[in-house]
């Protein structure tokens, strides 16, 4: 007989983890901290857009939404470049016009809340878990007026994000590591609004950066044809949060660094002072799970920061497998349990450290006319040795490839771009028979490296 179930958390993770255990027949409860985001208001600038990529659709596949949340999705086949200088340059994130689409976290959010309940989820809202008694598996819950429940569960997940209550009970335990670390620079959330005749301001297609090497500002387009532009930037020193306190100073920091961007956002001061500047965590613990009765999944167990466009797709990830394994193993959570961590830890761990390294990338390296031509070799490489080289964002974006094996592969694509460009000019090298013949070389050499 299955097992009930219950979730913390009625976010993107927990929603889809419910309908997928729903379609296997299981009860399924979940306690939500928050009001419900389809009947109140979220507050303004509390959401970086998502990216959603081929690991994210997966799973919205197995849940039966995909097509409806294809119809509110917004396709960027690379990055808009506005450079320091003032120009501008386009790049391609794939070799076939792949795209990552830009999504809105409220409306995906609302929608998987929808077809959680269409699919029997009970959810239940305002319900804050102050502590999980995990040897008596109940949950401490208190409403918004703070009168104070208890919860009996068979089986829990955490998918209650980045300061989770059951990962919080879970760290006292013994033996159990936990890191915890913020970077030193955090967002604040901005707008592009359309244009006076209702059109986008720039190219929707692309995901928008302005790299100003230890910051940058992203723009995301929506299906109102505005843009949610996000600011990364430190905490302290000059320039930083920290130092930009008057209109004056404000305005004149964007006027200088962004002056493309400025006439185009007529509430920037408005958008700069009101909303809220958020930190950014990444969170690594072990172990997941505590006996077979609680587990962690999706932010709760990895939460990364958001410079790879993977954190959604990561937990999405973490569904589709939580899914295969209960297909293979039926009901036997004392074997799904602790083949899912198997299986997940290594690569969250993994997708972690691509995060952080994509920060570097966006905010300094594709200002870089040398990085710019390595993308520009590395889609030739894709083309040329079909099947044997990949760079490491098509694998992360656009395959189910194994977060830590492309990890791996990005030293060994560090190796074998670097002998590349230190030959010259690859697209007229290309042409010699010679340095073809030494290409292949190479490229076997890295094949190699990426499989040892």
């Amino acid at each position: 007989m299955n097992r009930s179930i219950t979730i913390l958390g009625a976010g993107l993770v927990g929603s889809v983890l419910s309908v997928l255990l729903r379609k296997k027949g299981y009860e399924v409860t979940i306690y939500e901290r928050r009001p419900d985001l389809r009947v109140s208001q979220i507050g303004a600038g509390r959401s970086i857009n998502l990216a959603m990529s081929t690991r994210g659709w997966k799973a919205l596949e197995l849940a039966g939404l995909r097509e409806e949340i294809e119809s509110i999705a917004i396709p960027m086949t690379g990055r808009y470049l506005h450079q320091d200088d003032g120009s501008a340059a386009f790049q391609p994130y794939g070799k076939n016009g792949e795209a990552i689409y830009s999504v809105s976290r409220g409306e995906l959010n609302k929608k998987l809340m929808d077809l959680a309940e269409a699919n029997g989820v009970k959810i239940y809202f305002n319900q804050i878990c102050d502590h999980v008694d995990l040897q008596h598996k109940q949950l401490h819950l208190k409403d918004e007026a703070g009168n104070k429940h208890t919860v009996d569960y068979d089986l829990l997940f955490g998918a209650d994000g980045a300061f989770s209550a059951l990962r919080k009970s879970m760290t006292v335990l013994d033996r159990t590591d936990y890191q915890q670390f913020y970077i030193n620079s955090g967002y604040k959330e901005l707008c592009i609004p359309p244009s006076a005749n209702g059109e986008f301001c720039m190219e929707h297609n692309a995901l928008h950066i302005w790299p100003r090497h230890n910051f940058m500002m992203i723009g995301l387009p929506n299906t109102d044809k505005s843009f949610t532009c996000t600011l990364f930037f430190p905490f302290e020193g000059t320039p930083s949060f920290d130092s930009l306190q008057t209109d004056a100073e404000i305005r004149a920091f964007f006027e200088q660094h962004f002056p493309d961007a400025v006439p185009m956002m007529p509430t920037l001061m408005e958008d700069y002072k009101n909303n809220p500047t958020s930190s950014l965590v990444t969170v690594k613990v072990a172990p997941w799970v505590y006996q077979s009765s609680a587990c962690l999944i999706g932010d709760a167990a990895h939460a990364i920061v958001p410079f790879y466009g993977q954190g959604m797709n990561a937990g999405f990830e973490d569904c589709s497998v939580l899914f295969e394994l209960l297909e293979q193993h039926g009901d036997n959570w004392d074997a799904i349990l602790p083949a899912f961590q198997q299986s997940r830890k290594p690569n969250a761990d993994a997708v972690a450290e691509l995060a952080l390294n994509n920060f570097i990338e966006m905010r300094d390296k594709v200002a870089d006319p040398k990085f710019l031509e390595r993308k520009k070799i590395e889609k030739d490489l894709g083309i040329r040795f079909a099947g044997r080289f990949n760079s490491v964002y098509e694998m992360v974006s656009f395959s189910h490839t194994p977060y830590a094996f492309a990890l791996n592969a990005m030293a060994a694509q560090d190796w074998l771009l670097a002998k590349i460009m230190e030959q010259g000019d690859y697209f007229q090298n290309i042409e010699n028979a010679t340095f073809a013949a030494g290409l292949e070389e190479w490229v076997k050499e890295y094949e190699g490296k990426v499989h040892a």
